[in-house]
């Protein structure tokens, strides 16, 4: 199983618009310090599932008949722009998985195109996709999101976005078994005040990585504040920053 993060970006990106903050100028500059919507490509048995959808050129990322199915977190545009265009096109299903459609945009409802939003999950309810257990788990963000924990040969992997901290039964659940490693929403540095929105600092992933232990945590959704504070500061052990195009194999 190959996990891939192909968007590793808060709902800003980076570089941002507009700005001349050191860490958007760098980005600029360094094609590999760019950060677009957070998403992600599980590999598995050969074939490839996307893992949210804001990246806005996928049909030039992957050939018609590449993708499997498309496995959705929530429905912010962030995180299904890119199906608004994919939807158009031809002599194929793709299967969009994800939290219960009535929070879904109605126009993507109405003229789905070459998407089948049938397939919806429910929290801690498994499932099974090309060999893979995936487990739906509650988050905590401004409107109905799931994470998913996938699970093979023993070993789990966790992708946690968007969320401010963890519901109550995501921690149970997470108390009850081992976790390898955890991709996590990080959008903020430690030393903002009052971080906008319903996404973690990194006091917030610390606090989480503390509680769950998992050998190993990634941060994804991360914003050009917290790429401003890491050209200063170093991360906790076992804590690294996502970067788009990082490969983690299980």
């Amino acid at each position: 199983m190959k996990f891939t993060l192909t968007g590793t970006g808060s709902v800003k990106g980076c570089p941002v618009y507009g700005c001349d903050c050191p860490a958007c100028i760098k980005a600029v500059m360094d094609p590999f310090l760019r950060r677009r919507p957070a998403s992600a490509i599980l590999q598995s048995e050969g074939e490839q599932t996307l893992i949210d959808a804001g990246l806005t050129d996928l049909e030039e990322r992957f050939p018609p008949g590449s993708l499997k199915q498309i496995l959705l977190t929530h429905y912010h545009m962030d995180h299904i722009a890119g199906l608004y265009s994919l939807r158009w096109g031809s002599s194929l299903k793709i299967p969009v998985i994800g939290p219960d459609t009535s929070d879904a945009p109605t126009d993507l409802l109405k003229t789905p195109g070459i998407l089948d939003f049938s397939p919806t999950v429910t929290p801690f309810a498994p499932f099974q996709l090309e060999g893979v257990e995936i487990t739906p788990i509650s988050l905590s963000h401004s409107r109905p999101t799931v994470g998913y924990v996938f699970h093979r040969n023993g070993r789990r992997l966790a992708y946690l976005t968007d969320t401010l901290g963890l519901p109550e039964e995501t921690l149970t659940f997470f108390a009850e078994i081992p976790l390898n490693i955890m991709i996590i929403d990080c959008s903020y540095s430690p030393d903002m005040a009052d971080p906008p929105g319903s996404h973690n600092s990194l006091k917030d992933v610390i606090e989480l990585h503390n509680k769950i232990q998992p050998s190993r945590t990634i941060l994804t959704h991360i914003g050009h504040e917290l790429d401003n504070w890491m050209n200063t500061h170093p991360l906790p052990k076992d804590i690294e920053a996502g970067h788009d195009g990082l490969v983690i194999t299980l």
